[in-house]
């Protein structure tokens, strides 16, 4: 039986990897170079799935898979709760001592700050974590080190320095999992199903208000709302929602009904088990 193939977007090494041996042990992770790319390479049947990250507890959304969604003709089959924990790296003869630099992409970099300002070191900004590891070990210099995942330190034959050096022991990243097919989850005994879906309110008067009344009235647990702008139009916006309960439950089928009175568009991404760590 072939392998399963995973798309996330970074090198080899980085955290949505790392999510992959978590979620799919032995499956084929294909790392691609954008978010795009990661969508395409799913949409083209390329990779069976995708691993993607949408939003993190100390850096918030990741904004470009609100914007790339909607459109991507691909659908929410699950989703990943994964603790996030950086490793200071360098080379086999590397040392605290021998460092000046770090480097990484800017959000790893920013929740490491107190180590950072403990060794008095300089932080340089990379595209990503894995790939910061990547240039260290081929740079043969001692005196770069990165922030990146144990994966990273084992691909690329470099020390971990320092364990576990992020400021915030809660960072955790959601990883939701892309399908070019619709999968509705069915619901099982003590186990939450959420249903994720975007809409465009129509131009009236609280139409927002009014289009998510029903949810309050029917007695459904909004877990999520997130607006952003279309196309750069201050006067277009389309918002983004995870509930609880599936679209066949009668108090979320009425909900959406209400909504959709109200809304140009409402289009569901997926109905999916929630993580044993959605609280």
């Amino acid at each position: 039986m072939a392998k399963q193939r995973i798309a996330f977007q970074g090198e080899p090494g980085a955290n949505s990897h790392l999510a992959i041996e978590e979620v799919f042990p032995g499956a084929i992770a294909v790392p691609c170079a954008t978010f795009e790319d990661a969508l395409g390479t799913i949409r083209s049947g390329r990779a069976d799935l995708g691993m993607i990250p949408i939003e993190n507890s100390v850096a918030g959304r990741v904004a470009d898979i609100h914007h790339l969604m909607p459109t991507s003709k691909l659908h929410i089959v699950g989703e990943h709760f994964m603790p996030v924990h950086h490793q200071l790296l360098s080379l086999k003869s590397g040392s605290l001592k021998t460092i000046k630099t770090v480097e990484s992409h800017v959000h790893a970099l920013g929740q490491c700050r107190k180590l950072i300002r403990e060794l008095g070191i300089k932080a340089v900004v990379a595209a990503d974590t894995a790939g910061s590891a990547r240039e260290v070990s081929e740079s043969g210099d001692n005196t770069r080190a990165s922030i990146a995942t144990r994966l990273a330190a084992k691909i690329y034959g470099l020390k971990i320095l320092k364990k576990d050096i992020e400021d915030e022991k809660h960072n955790t990243t959601r990883f939701i999992i892309l399908s070019r097919t619709a999968k509705w989850a069915k619901p099982k005994p003590k186990q939450k199903v959420v249903t994720t879906f975007v809409f465009q309110v129509r131009n009236i008067p609280a139409a927002l208000y009014k289009a998510l009344g029903g949810f309050a009235t029917n007695g459904v647990n909004m877990t999520k709302l997130e607006s952003y702008m279309i196309g750069g139009r201050f006067t277009a916006t389309l918002f983004y929602a995870d509930v609880e309960g599936h679209p066949k439950d009668r108090n979320l089928a009425l909900a959406l009904d209400e909504l959709r009175f109200f809304s140009r568009e409402v289009k569901i991404l997926g109905t999916y088990h929630a993580h044993p760590s959605r609280p």
